[in-house]
């Protein structure tokens, strides 16, 4: 791709590292800022150096917050001895949006895939122990993806946490076998929450 600016290439190059944005989606929404009044484009920058220089992560279960502790785990009419327990904050977000879920969250910033060289010493797995040992949990519902990967670190925290006296369930597989969590409807995932199901069951089973 030929550029009479080289201003224009360098924020085209840049653009294109989003994710699912190639050179061609990349050049348009450029041009199109660039139509834009200057300000519109100086709030843009503004608002994406303030997200990088002052977004925390809860302390608490690794959410993104713009406070130490989010919004969630703050909410005292939660059920703080219910957790679910995701991938990402992607899939707080998408369990959020279903409107059937009154407990509180653990993210785990990923799941365990040797491939990838993701060890369980890189997610947020031992806080996860830290609370079930120390905290008053009555229930841990593993929301993560049907792949290879989520269901080995569903068996790994299993193993970490089965002695204690806590209901360990997981979400019902109405979400198809592969999928991530992010991409389910919301009735869906809603019903998938709702009519969780004993963890056991569900390698006892295969």
């Amino acid at each position: 791709m030929e550029f009479s600016s080289k201003l224009i290439e360098k924020a085209v190059n840049e653009m294109s590292q989003l994710p699912g944005i190639g050179k061609r989606t990349a050049l348009r929404l450029v041009l199109h800022l660039l139509k834009q009044p200057k300000e519109q484009t100086g709030f843009l920058s503004q608002a994406l150096l303030n997200m990088r220089a002052d977004i925390k992560f809860c302390e608490s279960c690794h959410n993104i917050s713009d406070t130490k502790v989010c919004e969630i785990c703050a909410n005292a009419a939660r059920n703080h001895q219910t957790i679910c327990v995701v991938e990402d904050i992607r899939d707080v977000m998408a369990i959020e949006n279903t409107g059937q879920y009154k407990g509180i969250y653990h993210v785990l910033g990923g799941k365990i895939s040797p491939i990838e060289g993701v060890g369980p010493s890189q997610l947020n797995i031992s806080t996860l122990v830290e609370k079930v040992k120390y905290g008053k949990v009555v229930e841990i519902i593993f929301a993560l993806s049907s792949t290879m990967e989520g269901d080995t670190t569903n068996f790994y925290i299993y193993k970490q946490i089965a002695e204690s006296e806590i209901i360990i369930s997981t979400i019902a597989r109405g979400i198809s076998v592969g999928d991530e969590l992010e991409y389910a409807d919301e009735i869906t995932l809603g019903r998938s929450i709702l009519h969780r199901v004993p963890f056991e069951k569900t390698f006892k089973n295969n």
